[in-house]
This record gives C-alpha cells, sequence and structure tokens, in this order.
C-alpha cells in the first residue's frame, strides 16, 4: 500500500521517540494524529512540527489506560482526516525497582500504560481500519521484551505480554489486509524511565533510528510482513 497521503495515529508522540515518528511520517506525505497525556505539549508539537507542503497534523489529549480517550483519540482522526490507515503504537512508561521495592499501584501503571493500552487503542482502531480496506499497526515494544533483568519485572512483564499481544492480533487480522508489527529497540538516547538525553551516550541508538524503521516497515510490498524488528546499538560500551 502506498501510505503517503493516509492518516496515522502515534500515542505518546510528542517527545523522544513517538515525536521522531511523527516528524518522520510528516515528511513521508502522512497525516498525523499525535496523543499524548497533556495538552501544553500536544500544543507545542504541533507548533514546532506543522510545516507547509508536508501531511497534515493535529493532536489530541489521551490517557492509553483509559479505553474511552482512545475511543476519542481514534475518533478525532477521522473526523479531522476522514479515516485511519496506521496505528504506532508508542506511548510507553518505565519504573525500575525490585519487586520489593515497587509499590502494587506503579506495577499496575506499567502494564496498563504498556500493555493495556496498546489493546486498548488497537480495539479501538480494528474497526476503522477494516472500515479503509486494511492498514498497518506498529507496537514499539523494547528489546526489555525478549531479555529479563533485575529490576525490571514490572517493564519485562509489560513488553514480554505486548510481544504476545502484536503476535496473536497479526493472525487475527492479517487476512483484513491489516498488518502487524512490533519494534524492539535497545537503548536510545531519551528522558525515558528518567534517562537524561546526553552527548557522552553517542553510542547509543537515537530517536530518528527508530522513526526510520517504521517508515522501512510502511514501504514493504503488501506481500512481505516483518513482523518483529530488533534493533540496538552496533557499538555499545566494552563491559
Amino acid at each position: 500500500m502506498n501510505y503517503q497521503g493516509k492518516t496515522a495515529i502515534v500515542t505518546g508522540g510528542t517527545r523522544g521517540i513517538g515525536r521522531a515518528i511523527a516528524e518522520t511520517l510528516l515528511r513521508e506525505g502522512l497525516n498525523v494524529c499525535v496523543g499524548a497525556r497533556k495538552l501544553e505539549e500536544i500544543e507545542q508539537t504541533l507548533r514546532e512540527l506543522e510545516a507547509p507542503g508536508e501531511g497534515g497534523l493535529t493532536g489530541a489529549v489521551c490517557d492509553v489506560r483509559v479505553y474511552e480517550e482512545c475511543e476519542a483519540l481514534v475518533a478525532h482522526a477521522v473526523e479531522e482526516f476522514g479515516g485511519v490507515d496506521v496505528l504506532v503504537n508508542n506511548a510507553g512508561i518505565g519504573l525500575f525497582k525490585s519487586v520489593e521495592e515497587m509499590q502494587p499501584e506503579e506495577f499496575r501503571a506499567v502494564l496498563e500504560t504498556n500493555l493495556f493500552g496498546v489493546f486498548y487503542c488497537c480495539r479501538a482502531v480494528v474497526p476503522e481500519l477494516k472500515r479503509r480496506g486494511g492498514g498497518y499497526i506498529i507496537n514499539v515494544s523494547s528489546l526489555a521484551g525478549a531479555n529479563p533483568h533485575p529490576r525490571m519485572a514490572a517493564y519485562n512483564a509489560s513488553k514480554f505480554g505486548l510481544n504476545g499481544f502484536s503476535e496473536a492480533l497479526m493472525q487475527e487480522v492479517r487476512h483484513d489486509n491489516i498488518k502487524v508489527s512490533y519494534i524492539m529497540p535497545g537503548s536510545v538516547n531519551t528522558e525515558f524511565g528518567g534517562d537524561s538525553v546526553s552527548d557522552e551516550k553517542s553510542w547509543q541508538l537515537q530517536p530518528v533510528d527508530i522513526a526510520r524503521v517504521v517508515a522501512d516497515l510502511l514501504r514493504h510490498d503488501e506481500r512481505s510482513l516483518p513482523s518483529r524488528v530488533e534493533i540496538r546499538p552496533s557499538k555499545p560500551p566494552r563491559k
């Protein structure tokens, strides 16, 4: 499918990986609807990214932990652009503590954002993609979805679950001309999980690296489905 002129929703689209994905898809000629929890971040993103000659841009407040807000995000994109063809589930949080230290509400927040939020957005968008005759769902996972680490039990659980969910959904909707892929990045130079963006971390992936993968997935021929993509720094520090 040629996605130029089509419409994409990007959750967590105001900073980090999501912001880079939104900007890249705009340059590829797609209309983009960004979702985020804070209105001021959405408004700033719309001011900074909108440029003539590229795809249209809009945004709406959406906490992916609330199903009704996910439905509203899809409805907003349909109202603005006439439909939705691509969903990029990027919104996510990371709380890195031992099981003993982590509070029950913190564990729940990680699962509700990183896994339930993806389910909510997919459930809201699949009928629209079917109405449009097909489309693409791309879920941003992590190498932590295959590699467990101490102090990452909640995050590991959410991303292991996301990977399984993505593969099951892929098999459910593939004959409706809906593709499902998930991307598993390694270390990315963002503020995710309390990290800071730093030139000293130049060995890390950059958000644009993940955005390029999203754009490349959309370019694949209809017969081709790279369902799982792992991307990691080429030269991490020696241990």
